[in-house]
């Protein structure tokens, strides 16, 4: 086993792609990073340790900071801990940083706790707000959004092709009695489409994430994110992300390709794209995402689907601000 996980080897959670993250990232003595999700403080701790630097550690789950207590006054003022979203990244700093870290989705920990609501593994309320008491739940969702709207949130965030049916079997379910648990939602769902195989995913799993990054407007906060980054990374700054499933990496993907000009240029026919207008921000550290190597799956199954990729910060100023609202899933 590489030594980098060594000191997470009894944690709860392990950190993907930290090797690859570390490298991407390069950290120098006396410059500042952002780790936009925190959790466990996995890559917080990994860059704090490598060097003699600072890091904004982010995270909007305040049970992340709780958990940083026991860990965070090794490092003096060497860390600042924020209670935040990564996609409001740029009231969190005052002046340019030289990394900009984030690990997309939900972690392991909160998986775990039967209480968030994130998981059908356990009975547990229908939360799944990364932010608990903050904004619409999970059964808020599926006890009040309409049943063509429901379907098109599972359709497009969790690319379950079953939506329709599971939406109506949820509108019929809720007219009995309200959906609050997890539990209850499962059932529902595999009672409408079951399971085919025994290899096959649990039925509820793609239903189940559709919800969590609706109620935690995951793909808007990667967004304002990413736009963000162009804002709060100095020249030769490294913007590194670890995606987990396609809608997440295909976002990514496309943003880094525009900022860096790696566009088709457009006919001699047509008209001169906007995107010309703008200097390439970025250059592109790989064309194509990094992957998790063996030896990592072998001790994270996690990491099989992570998807890395990195930019550098141009000295171009940065586009236009784009105006990424938060998403709904009602298209």
């Amino acid at each position: 086993m590489d030594s980098t996980w060594a000191p997470f080897v009894d944690s709860p959670h392990i950190p993907v792609m930290l090797r690859e993250v570390l490298a991407a990232l390069g950290p120098v003595a006396g410059e500042t990073y952002i780790d936009g999700t925190l959790g466990a403080g996995g890559y917080t701790r990994a860059i704090l340790g490598a060097v003699d630097c600072r890091v904004v550690a982010i995270d909007r789950d305040e049970t992340a900071h709780g958990r940083a207590k026991d860990w965070a006054p090794a490092f003096g003022d060497r860390l600042i801990l924020v209670h935040n979203t990564f996609g409001n990244v740029r009231e969190c700093v005052s002046k340019p940083v030289d990394g900009f870290v984030l690990d997309i989705g939900v972690s392991s920990m909160q998986i775990d706790q039967a209480e968030r609501g994130f998981s059908f593994r356990f009975d547990g309320p229908l939360d799944m707000r990364m932010d608990q008491g903050s904004g619409e739940s999970a059964a808020d969702i599926v006890n009040n959004m309409e049943e063509t709207d429901l379907a098109n949130l599972i359709y497009t965030y969790g690319d379950e092709r079953q939506s329709r049916r599971i939406a109506r079997a949820i509108v019929d379910a809720r007219g009995q009695t309200p959906i609050i648990s997890t539990g209850q939602l499962a059932s529902i769902i595999r009672a409408t489409v079951p399971r085919k195989s025994k290899d096959d995913i649990d039925p509820a799993t793609r239903t189940f994430q559709a919800l969590r990054i609706a109620v935690n407007d995951e793909l808007g906060e990667l967004e304002r994110a990413l736009a963000a980054s162009e804002h709060i990374l100095a020249e030769g700054g490294r913007l590194v992300v670890v995606t987990f499933h396609s809608l997440e990496d295909r976002i990514v993907k496309n943003f880094m390709k525009e900022r860096s000009g790696d566009v088709p240029s457009p006919s001699r026919h047509l008209p001169v794209m906007a995107v010309a207008e703008n200097a390439p921000t970025f250059i592109l550290q790989n064309r194509k995402p990094v992957e998790a190597q063996d030896d990592e799956v072998s001790i994270n199954p996690r990491s099989r689907s992570a998807r890395l990729r990195c930019a550098i910060r141009t000295a171009a100023p940065a586009w236009p601000v784009p105006d990424v609202t938060k998403r709904k899933g009602r298209s």
